[in-house]
């Protein structure tokens, strides 16, 4: 399975307006989606220099992408592919200092259960 059909199945809409064009070609998936998935490479940075990430920072960090969908949601203003991205990075790596934080606790649980 090549690249291309991979994250096709992705559930993302992928609206050519919500999506960045590198010459001239959608990319596979929407501006949100792209930076999201960019923001999962925090995940061994993470995990090499503060493994101990509060878990609250990871939901914190899931305000601003929130706040960006639901505004657009009810229309009270209309988001950009850019602001779309910023808030979509930092919810990707939020969700990676979530995955982080409850590792971490789940390692020290089964290390402190088998000692």
């Amino acid at each position: 399975m090549d690249m291309n059909n991979l994250l096709m199945k992705i559930p993302c809409h992928r609206k050519p307006s919500r999506s960045f064009f590198i010459n001239g070609k959608q990319m596979p998936l929407c501006a949100r989606c792209t930076s999201i998935f960019l923001g999962y490479l925090a995940i061994p940075f993470l995990l090499f220099f503060y493994p101990n990430t509060p878990l609250y920072v990871g939901f914190v960090l899931q305000i601003p992408i929130l706040i960006d969908g639901f505004t657009q949601l009810y229309k009270w203003r209309e988001s950009t592919n850019w602001l779309r991205f910023i808030t979509g990075i930092l919810s990707g790596i939020g969700q990676s200092a979530v995955i982080v934080s409850i590792s971490m606790f789940i390692i020290k649980l089964v290390l402190t259960v088998a000692m």
